[in-house]
């Protein structure tokens, strides 16, 4: 995968067009025109870094931030105001940054009693059916003695995969989701989203399980599918996983077959990888 590409998609593209936009507004105390001219450049490219990297941020967060900036922008034609609104702009978005942080974090499973969980996902689990490849599910159960309830199948949904565990009783302490992906590619609206993303939790959600989900890799301006993860994630105390580590493996050199689907190379990543998230859980003090 390109290094731009994965930059923006992974979300760290944020962090950079915040960077951005708070040196623009320092540079905006300048009174060079070629200063001023590489402001401009350097608060639009932060700007679209920001916009494309579809960091859900809360709205109202979003709506300070914007109102904050078109001061600035305002105030760079009337210096007695400049400086301020310039120092308003870089606390705004330094607050930006701190509030994205820990959503960049890697969460840590709490110690479980048995070696054992339930992945629940889509092709990019369940594999396209060649039997030659290894499923990054049952490398996990093999190479590390855990018994893996795989409700993984081509093509599903968040409504389908929450059909399927309806229909399949979920027994084991630790619930790991790679789903939603179709929903954001297929006709999936962001309130059917919603909607069958809180049914899913709610079905999963009991007394003494941890749930861990990954972040979806997003495409430009698709915010509301990650929003839908986090609040959802809080509400009921999900594990999030940051999307720059799905991201990391999908982006791997061998690791696709088409940019979306494991090779066997890639089934092989992403088991190292699931391990390196649910050990801690199995690690007995």
């Amino acid at each position: 995968m390109n290094p731009i590409v994965f930059h923006l998609v992974s979300g760290q593209a944020f962090f950079t067009g915040a960077v951005f936009v708070m040196l623009a507004a320092c540079l905006s105390t300048c009174e060079s025109r070629v200063v001023k001219r590489v402001m401009v450049l350097v608060f639009l490219l932060g700007m679209i870094a920001i916009v494309v990297s579809s960091t859900p941020l809360p709205y109202w967060f979003y709506g300070c931030a914007g109102v904050i900036t078109l001061v600035w922008i305002s105030s760079c034609f009337v210096k007695k105001w400049r400086r301020w609104s310039a120092y308003a702009v870089i606390g705004v978005w330094a607050i930006a940054i701190g509030l994205e942080a820990p959503y960049h974090l890697t969460p840590t499973l709490k110690p479980v009693a048995s070696r054992s969980m339930t992945v629940i996902g889509d092709s990019v689990t369940s594999g396209l059916g060649n039997d030659k490849i290894e499923t990054w599910p049952r490398i996990l159960a093999r190479e590390h003695d855990l018994q893996v309830q795989d409700i993984s199948h081509v093509g599903d949904t968040v409504s389908t995969a929450l059909k399927r565990v309806q229909k399949e009783p979920v027994d084991p302490s630790i619930v790991l989701l790679e789903i939603g992906g179709n929903d954001i590619l297929g006709s999936t609206t962001t309130e059917q989203f919603v909607k069958n993303l809180e049914a899913l939790l709610t079905e999963l959600a009991a007394p003494d399980r941890q749930l861990i989900m990954l972040e979806l890799p997003l495409p430009p301006f698709y915010h509301e599918y990650g929003r839908t993860q986090r609040n959802l994630a809080q509400k009921y105390d999900v594990a999030l996983v940051p999307k720059r580590i799905f991201l990391s493996i999908l982006a791997g050199g061998e690791s696709t077959l088409d940019s979306i689907h494991l090779s066997e190379a890639g089934h092989q990543n992403m088991a190292d990888v699931v391990w390196g998230l649910v050990k801690p859980a199995y690690t007995t003090h």
